[in-house]
C-alpha cells in the first residue's frame, strides 16, 4: 500500500483474526501482571502501554518510522521539549529558527542555561546553513509558524550531517501526508498531533518519529524519566483519528490556497501567505518537498484594530489559538508575546466547510472592519 489515503485508513490495525475486534481498543492500565525478572513490552503503565504502541506504529508508518523508532508524548510540546533536551546534552551545539514556535524558542532558553550553545537563524533562503558549524543538533520548521516561510531540508540535512549534527523537523504545520522529512535525510520528524494529526480541537498529543532506533531509544527513556506520557483514551482518539487524515488535509488544503487566491483581490490585506501559491516566495522549494501545503494562510491587516474588528465580525470561523482541525479558526498573532509579526498580522487555519461559504464569511468580515473604519 503506497497511496496516502489507504495508509492513512490501515496505520497500525489490529492482525485479523476471526473473532478479534476490527480495531484497536484503549487499555486503561497502570500497572500489568509480571512474575519475576522483568521482561515483556509492558511491566509498569509509565513505561509502555499497548494504547501508545499501535498509535505509534500508525504514526511510524506515516512518517517512514516503525513503531519502535516512534515516541509519543503528551503534548506537541512534551515531544519538542522531549527530542531536544534528551539530545542537547550540555557543552553540545544547537541551532533553532529564529521564527518558528516561539515555545521551542523558549526550550532553547532552557538548553542555555544547561551549558548548550544555542544559535538561531531563519527559516527562509536556508538562512539556517550559515550557523551550521561545529552544531550537534539542528532543529528546522518547514514551513514555520507563523510566516509559513519554507527552508529545503534535504540541503540542510546534507550540510548538517557534514558537520556531524542530528536533524530534527517540526511537521506539524505540514503533517505526514504533506511531506515526509525522514525521507529527506532528517533524523528526526516532531510534530503536535494536537492539530491537523488528529483534527478536532480535543485532543492534546505530541510524537518524535526517529530514523535510527537508538535516537528514539534515547527520547524514549527521556519520556519515561519525565512522566510525559499520553493517556490511552488520547491515543486511540488520535489513531481513530487519522483514517480521515487524507479527507481532512485535502480538503482544508483546497479551502486554503482558495482563500489565500480571493484574499488577493482585497486592497487592504496585504503579504497573502501561503506556501500552494504559485508566486509565494516559499512555493519552489515547498512543490519539491511537499505533497500538500497545509490548512494556514498568513496575511495582514491594517493595524491591531482593523484586525481585531475582523475577528469580531466572523460568523462561521472561530477565534482561537491552534490550527489544523475540522472547523476553521484565526486569531491575530500579535497578542501573543515572542512572535515578531505585524500587530494585524492574521493566521488563518482553513477547515472543511464549504469553500464558498467560507470565502462568503470572509469577506462579510472584511466589509464590517472596513465600514466600521469609515
Amino acid at each position: 500500500m503506497t497511496s496516502d489515503g489507504t495508509r492513512a485508513v490501515h496505520a497500525g490495525l489490529p492482525t485479523v483474526h476471526p473473532g478479534g475486534p476490527f480495531g484497536n481498543n484503549p487499555v486503561f492500565a497502570s500497572t500489568f501482571h509480571m512474575s519475576g525478572d522483568p521482561e515483556g513490552p509492558y511491566q509498569y503503565g509509565r513505561y509502555a502501554n499497548p494504547t501508545w504502541v499501535a498509535l505509534e506504529e500508525a504514526v511510524g508508518e506515516l512518517e517512514g518510522a516503525d513503531a519502535a523508532s516512534t515516541v509519543t508524548f503528551a503534548s506537541g510540546m512534551a515531544a519538542v521539549s522531549g527530542a531536544l533536551l534528551a539530545l542537547a546534552e550540555p557543552g553540545a551545539t544547537v541551532v533553532l529558527p529564529s521564527d518558528g514556535y516561539p515555545a521551542t524558542r523558549a526550550v532553547g532558553d532552557h538548553l542555555a542555561a544547561r551549558g548548550v550553545t544555542v544559535r538561531v537563524a531563519p527559516t527562509a533562503a536556508d538562512a539556517q546553513a550559515t550557523a551550521l558549524r561545529g552544531a550537534d543538533l539542528v532543529w528546522l520548521e518547514t514551513p514555520s509558524n507563523p510566516g509559513l516561510d519554507v527552508c529545503d531540508i534535504a540541503r540542510l540535512c546534507e550540510l548538517a550531517h557534514a558537520e556531524g549534527a542530528l536533524v530534527a523537523v517540526d511537521n506539524t504545520l505540514a503533517t505526514p501526508l504533506g511531506q515526509n522529512p525522514l525521507a529527506l535525510g532528517a533524523d528526526l520528524s516532531v510534530a503536535s498531533g494536537t492539530k491537523a494529526l488528529t483534527g478536532h480541537s480535543d485532543i492534546l498529543l505530541g510524537y518524535v518519529a526517529c530514523a535510527d532506533r537508538a535516537v528514539a531509544d534515547r527520547v524514549r527513556g527521556w519520556r519515561t524519566m519525565t512522566g510525559g506520557i499520553p493517556g490511552p483514551m488520547e491515543a486511540w482518539l488520535a489513531h481513530r483519528s487519522l483514517a480521515t487524515l487524507h479527507l481532512r488535509v485535502d480538503r482544508q488544503a483546497a479551502n486554503a490556497l482558495a482563500l489565500a487566491t480571493w484574499l488577493r483581490g482585497r486592497a487592504e490585506v496585504g503579504d497573502v501567505r501561503h506556501p500552494g501559491l504559485a508566486d509565494d516566495q516559499a512555493h519552489a522549494v515547498a512543490s519539491r518537498q511537499m505533497r500538500r501545503y497545509g490548512c494556514v494562510v498568513a496575511f495582514t491587516l491594517p493595524g491591531r484594530e482593523h484586525a481585531e474588528r475582523f475577528l469580531d465580525a466572523l460568523r462561521l470561523t472561530a477565534v482561537a489559538t491552534s490550527f489544523g482541525a475540522t472547523h476553521s479558526m484565526a486569531e491575530r498573532r500579535g497578542r501573543w508575546p515572542g512572535d515578531d509579526v505585524p500587530a494585524g498580522f492574521i493566521r488563518f487555519s482553513v477547515g472543511c466547510e464549504d469553500t464558498e461559504d467560507l470565502i462568503a464569511d470572509v469577506a462579510q468580515a472584511l466589509d464590517a472592519a472596513l465600514a466600521h473604519r469609515a
